[in-house]
């Protein structure tokens, strides 16, 4: 492909590249004195590039594709020795040859649109800032105000439920209708003792005595039948 370099190789040999000590690539691009020369595969010619076995080179990792090695040799392909010789050289003049590759200009392109539309996102944030801050204005105040006086119903409310469920629990239920009995009984008893002492006549009496032992015994069943099913 870049066959003027046959011409060439008795110079290149006889003495060292131009420019290669002022080279600003690392010693192992420009170490060799044919290491500006483009390869080209099956070229024998040069005794240099016989040397330079790819066992010699440094590993190194490469993402380039064969699609986008071809498009780079095909426009390093065009340009002339000097040309080459200033692009390993000259570091203005790389830069400048990189940035004119279209790979290059796909990537920066890529960069400055999301560059641009970062910004974008940065300035329209930016704008809501005033209406966020207002809302943790309304958010602390809820918290404050509505929130506190809310939480307090909801003790509140935990509170009577509690006590609800404690006063309609069975061992209440158990307990109340004890008392109940118990007053029940005691009624009766001050009931026999004023007839006994006659407060209180024979008739009035048995109704009432007999009304207060029909309570008494229904709530005795009643707390039966509760307490050996609990039980």
């Amino acid at each position: 492909m870049f066959k003027f370099w046959g011409s060439q190789d008795q110079q290149s040999q006889s003495r060292p590249q131009d420019g290669s000590s002022q080279s600003w690539y690392p010693p192992s691009v420009v170490s060799s004195p044919s290491s500006s020369r483009p390869g080209t595969p099956g070229s024998s010619s040069s005794g240099s590039f016989s040397s330079h076995r790819p066992s010699d080179r440094p590993h190194s990792p490469s993402n380039v594709s064969p699609t986008e090695a071809a498009g780079l040799i095909a426009v390093l392909k065009d340009k002339s020795v000097d040309d080459l010789r200033k692009l390993l050289s000259d570091k203005n003049a790389y830069h400048q040859f990189l940035l004119s590759l279209d790979q290059v200009k796909i990537q920066n392109n890529l960069r400055d649109e999301l560059r641009k539309e970062t910004l974008q996102l940065a300035r329209e944030n930016l704008e809501k800032e005033p209406r966020i801050m207002e809302l943790r204005t309304q958010c602390r105040i809820i918290r404050t105000t509505e929130l506190a006086a809310a939480q307090e119903k909801l003790n509140e409310l935990e509170r009577k439920k509690e006590e609800s469920l404690k006063f309609y629990s069975p061992a209440s239920l158990l307990q109340r209708l004890q008392e109940a009995m118990n007053k029940t009984e005691e009624e009766s008893e001050y009931l026999h003792r004023q007839f006994l002492e006659r407060e209180i006549d024979l008739g009035a009496f048995v109704q009432k005595y007999k009304k207060l032992r029909t309570t008494y015994h229904r709530r005795a069943l009643v707390h039966l039948a509760a307490k050996t099913s609990t039980g």
